[in-house]
């Protein structure tokens, strides 16, 4: 098993070793990633995202139901409790604080996924299933959140907007789900709720850009960070630990009260127990917010999941 999970974290490493390099080689500008990020933000992963969930069967997206509720609830709290410490504890700048709790909150599903859960359950249409609704779920459901926060504080500083949070809420609403990043996603559940099939000429359209959206991800990524230097403070430790052992362990709790057993709560845990996602990282570039805290978590998470991810595929093992 652990040769498994090394083999599924080694093309995260390699795309981002890459990435780092070609930022260290200056053969790319890794304090200028703005076409970049527009690339992966704006076309590639949206496509992706879109064609995972268009193509996820809706009566699929309903029985996968428990497994939203686990991965939203664990999402959710885990955003909440690491972005009050650190904006209320640590002070950090409500910016920091969003890209950082994305990080933490929403796991690794488009690269680990599938190679985690195939590993544990056997690959199959069941297990792809599990994977397409667990991206959809942080997608529609997490990401505006962080997105709401850095639209805002960035209203606050062009000074167009100084109200209340709940007065500001619908403009900031509007704006996140217009963004392609959320709007893809989105799109493809309610096509796939109203049983409209896309021709399969617009999804081989799509496809290149799908197959790209990972490894663009994760080349960014490593840029991004060629051009900082890793810190490790109270507050990396204290969220590289939630994301590796207390989240899980919060989706293990919510499988255990509402009594799911079999493939959906082996699958709620696993996905949870992944590394921590890139999508904070990329996210704070495209908004000029820069955390280094979040980076130091994305590193430390990618490597030490290989001793955390089997202690859950024990745990989950009798469920």
């Amino acid at each position: 098993m652990t040769y498994v999970i090394i083999h599924a974290l080694a093309p995260i490493f390699v795309i981002m070793l890459l990435g780092f390099w070609a930022g260290k080689a200056k053969m790319v500008d890794n304090q200028n990633v703005s076409l970049l990020n527009i690339f992966v933000m704006d076309f590639a992963l949206p496509a992706a995202l879109f064609s995972a969930t268009v193509q996820t069967p809706w009566a699929g997206i309903v029985q996968q139901s428990p497994l939203v509720v686990v991965l939203t609830l664990a999402m959710w709290v885990t955003w909440a409790a690491i972005y009050f410490l650190a904006v209320k504890v640590f002070h950090k700048s409500p910016q920091d604080a969003a890209v950082l709790t994305l990080t933490v909150a929403l796991p690794n599903y488009a690269a680990l996924g599938l190679p985690i859960l195939g590993a544990v359950l056997g690959e199959g249409p069941s297990t792809s299933l599990s994977v397409a609704v667990s991206i959809a779920c942080g997608s529609v459901l997490m990401t505006p959140v962080c997105l709401l926060v850095l639209e805002r504080e960035k209203a606050r500083a062009a000074g167009g907007q100084t109200g209340s949070s709940l007065a500001m809420l619908p403009v900031l609403m509007w704006r996140s789900f217009k963004k392609p990043i959320v709007l893809g996603p989105l799109l493809g559940v309610i096509l796939s709720a109203l049983g409209i099939r896309m021709p399969d000429l617009v999804l081989a359209a799509l496809k290149p850009l799908g197959l790209a959206a990972t490894a663009a991800a994760l080349f960014l990524t490593g840029v991004i960070l060629s051009a900082r230097r890793l810190k490790i403070n109270t507050m990396v430790i204290i969220s590289s630990i939630t994301t590796m052992l207390i989240q899980p362990f919060i989706a293990w709790g919510i499988v255990l009260v509402l009594g799911l057993h079999g493939q959906v709560a082996i699958t709620a845990v696993l996905m949870v127990a992944l590394s921590a996602g890139f999508f904070g990282v990329v996210f704070g570039n495209r908004f000029g917010v820069q955390s280094p805290d979040a980076e130091a978590v994305l590193l430390i998470s990618s490597v030490l999941c290989i001793l955390t991810l089997p202690l859950f595929i024990s745990l989950t093992s009798g469920m």
